[in-house]
């Protein structure tokens, strides 16, 4: 008998090591781009140790059982008696329960070092939104960079102030590892150290609604001189835009998360083009017609289902609270829309 379990040990260690090299080889994880993942990732290597072995220690033992304590043919004979090993049934439950604490000991020790806060951390306001995002930079003389790409320094924390407009939203990039919801009326937070430049593509992690499959958005992390440059060039081209109507109205656009639904370049969306709209004679959904004038758009920001474009009876626009000068800079900006 001690043969058999010197025999089945070895084996629950060979069959071990080859699947988690199997595993290992696979790639599982995508590539590291975050002091959060590096942590994350030592913590899920330990995990897949554990997998791989409770694995060979269960499939193992079952399959030699199989194969050679099987009935021989013409063997009649009852097995064995077995009554219970108080000792064996003992060891299984305490050394389980010391691997599940230290696992919890980590996991704590691991999550507290993610989220380590840095005083100097940069603060980005994100808002999530069906079906989209919109990433809002620290005011600089006054003037605030609203961008639909989060961009970010690489070897910078970043602290992600996060909120939504409408249902809970969750923000992930697989990168990044972590994630975090986005509940209406609350902020949460989020925090990550980007490591590695590249482009990247954030994702909403929480079924949200028709077009969640669509909710995602580019993350550009580069250099702190690159970050500089593009935060100058934003700065200079918000500058521009608060000295007309049409420039303010296309910079609150873009911050209230209005082309997630409404195309501007003729392409269907979750709500009609603006490309166009202006002046355009709209077909409603109780058969009449009316002309997308000035006191239309002005109503159908304010009221959105007062009167309901035909084909899109199924979509509910929430109402957002502008002001009547806000609303007419959104109108002069749709009117350039041709």
């Amino acid at each position: 008998m001690q043969r058999h379990f010197v025999i089945v040990g070895i084996l629950v260690i060979v069959m071990a090591v080859l699947i988690y090299i199997g595993l290992d080889s696979v790639g599982l994880m995508p590539v590291q781009a975050s002091t959060q993942a590096s942590d994350i990732d030592w913590m899920w290597n330990l995990e897949v140790i554990a997998m791989s072995f409770l694995f060979a220690l269960i499939v193992v033992p079952l399959v030699y059982s199989l194969i050679v304590f099987r009935r021989r043919e013409g063997d009649t004979t009852d097995a064995e008696h077995m009554e219970g090993n108080t000792k064996l049934e003992i060891t299984w439950t305490i050394l389980p329960l010391f691997v599940v604490m230290a696992f919890a000991y980590l996991g704590a020790v691991n999550l507290a070092e993610t989220r380590r806060v840095d005083p100097e951390a940069m603060v980005v306001n994100v808002t999530g939104l069906q079906w989209s995002w919109t990433f809002e930079y620290p005011p600089v003389n006054g003037l605030t960079v609203v961008s639909d790409e989060l961009h970010l320094p690489v070897g910078k924390q970043v602290l992600l102030r996060m909120t939504s407009n409408d249902v809970i939203h969750s923000f992930w990039v697989p990168e990044f590892r972590v994630k975090q919801d986005l509940v209406p009326g609350r902020i949460t937070e989020l925090r990550i150290t980007p490591t590695l430049e590249g482009n990247y593509k954030v994702r909403c992690a929480e079924l949200c609604g028709t077009a969640h499959y669509s909710m995602e958005k580019p993350v550009i992390v580069s250099s702190q001189a690159d970050f500089d440059a593009w935060m100058t060039e934003q700065l200079a081209l918000a500058e521009e835009a608060s000295q007309t109507p049409e420039g303010r109205g296309e910079a609150l656009v873009a911050a209230s998360g209005c082309v997630a639904c409404h195309s501007t370049n003729g392409s269907p969306g979750i709500g009609p083009t603006w490309l166009n709209l202006f002046g355009r004679q709209e077909a409603l959904t109780d058969g009449s017609v009316v002309t997308a004038d000035e006191a239309y758009i002005h109503e159908s920001i304010r009221a959105p289902q007062a009167k309901i474009v035909a084909g899109f009876e199924n979509q509910l626009m929430p109402a957002y609270d502008f002001t009547d000068e806000q609303i007419a800079d959104i109108i002069a900006y749709i009117k350039t829309l041709k």
